[in-house]
């Protein structure tokens, strides 16, 4: 893991000029979560380079660029991404500390290897932090849950706790069973399907995801950190390939490795006065509890948010855009990552949070993604959009079509994916809206693309 001993050395020299250009709301979050300043590690404003041999001032250099010693990179994307760091940085004449530009990365398979959503959702299950619905009724937890869900999970869980206490799925395999291939696989343990067929994914929300964050209802912001970092901490100790078993489902991940390249870039980017962020489907809980192990800070992240209710968390979810409060069908997924960056960080009014902004000035100069629900945050940023190649269709089709030389590519820095081949049918995938094809950042159909 990067150490940040570098990012602190810039801090005292840079936070007067960056104190308020955050990009954060300065209000605590329902879930007590600090506002304020941005993340720590801001670059040096006054990092120039040496006087001539006149004594008139040199060209500015960046405060540093990518490690040398940190391999994995192709050579040209290294060479883009220190160009980004030239460009945009703190060496840049056009640098203002009162508007850093602003670089956004997905969590999940972006910055780490495997999910910590899933890693903290194995753990609570296998601990006993998942409780027990209110009347045992399912459908408050997800609203979307199909009629033989709910069923599965009563007969898997039914009796085994009163409502609001903690069930025993470390101990009873049929009720861990039931949670976990209803969220995992999207089916009960009968093979019906677990989620409304209209309701499953659209472009803002994965009600399998949301419904981690749901089911830490019960539980206070506090304790949902505590248990992501015993997971994480479980996670990055096991070894790379390590799987687990949860009731009897397994083959499930049992391991997460922050990628180092990744973390490098974090940190060069901070460096050089970049405000970075996280933009994750994840919950935020889990998220922002372990988000500062690559130097980012807590209130630098934007996940799934619950509503809290006097310090418990609720089934609730908070809402962006123009989805009413209490409707629980947007959140940090795919269009759903703009609306939350528009909203947060570049402080849209809610009627504009769910569209690109037309200011080029008021969106990520640099966004990083690995998976087809990326896609609209990635096509937002302005500079250079990173893909990290898991082989899904919709993204690998954009970044190989590489509109206007903006998009960069890398396989998984761990265990990565053979490379595909046969082309990318771009013509005919289906995406979250149900029509079929991918388009260009102009709109334009895109031919089917090889690696």
């Amino acid at each position: 893991m990067r150490s940040r001993h570098a990012m602190l050395m810039f801090a005292f020299t840079f936070a007067a000029a960056a104190c308020g250009s955050s990009g954060d709301d300065g209000k605590a979050g329902s879930d007590g979560t600090p506002g304020g300043a941005g993340a720590g590690g801001a670059g040096a404003a006054g990092a120039a380079g040496g006087a001539g041999a006149q004594g008139n001032p040199g060209p500015l250099k960046p405060v540093r660029l990518l490690d040398e010693r940190i391999g994995d990179w192709k050579p040209a994307n290294r060479a883009r991404l220190n160009k980004l760091l030239t460009d945009r940085g703190v060496a840049s004449p056009t640098f203002d500390p009162s508007k850093r530009p602003v670089a956004t990365f997905d969590w999940d398979n972006t910055i780490v290897k495997n999910d910590v959503g899933d890693a903290t959702f194995f753990w609570m299950l296998k601990h006993d932090k998942i409780r027990q619905p209110a009347g045992s009724d399912w459908a408050t937890t997800s609203a979307v849950l199909t009629d033989a869900a709910k069923a599965a999970l009563n007969a898997g869980c039914d009796g085994l706790a009163a409502p609001g206490d903690a069930l025993p799925t470390s101990a009873n395999a049929p009720c861990a069973d039931a949670i976990v291939k209803i969220y995992d696989g999207l089916k009960t343990p009968a093979g019906e399907a677990a989620w409304a067929p209209d309701y499953a994914t659209t472009t803002k929300i994965n009600f399998a995801y949301a419904w981690v964050a749901q089911l830490t209802a019960g539980s206070t912001p506090d304790e949902v950190r505590g248990y992501a970092r015993a997971a994480y901490g479980e996670n990055t100790a096991a070894p790379i390939g390590t799987t687990q078993t949860v009731g009897t489902v397994s083959g499930l991940n049992g391991y997460v490795r922050a990628y180092e390249p990744i973390a490098d870039l974090i940190g060069a980017l901070q460096d050089n006065g970049f405000d970075v962020w996280v933009i994750t489907a994840s919950p935020q809980l889990i998220v922002d509890a372990v988000s500062s192990e690559v130097g980012i800070a807590p209130n630098h992240v934007l996940g799934i948010r619950s509503v809290v209710t006097n310090g418990v968390i609720t089934s609730g979810l908070e809402s962006c855009g123009t989805v009413a409060a209490g409707a629980n069908t947007m959140i940090t997924f795919d269009e759903g990552k703009r609306c939350w960056i528009n909203k947060v960080i570049f402080k849209q009014l809610a009627a504009a949070q769910e569209a690109t902004n037309p200011d080029l000035t008021k969106r990520q100069v640099f966004a990083a993604g690995d998976s087809d629900t990326d896609i609209a945050f990635l096509k937002d940023a302005t500079d250079v959009k990173l893909v990290i190649n898991r082989n899904k269709g919709q993204v690998m089709c954009n970044a190989l079509n590489n509109y206007k030389n903006k998009w960069i590519w890398e396989p998984m820095f761990i265990s990565p994916k053979a490379p595909k081949t046969t082309p990318y049918d771009c013509p005919n995938i289906k995406k979250n809206d149900g029509t079929i094809g991918v388009f260009d950042e102009a709109g334009v159909a895109i031919s089917p693309k090889s690696e």
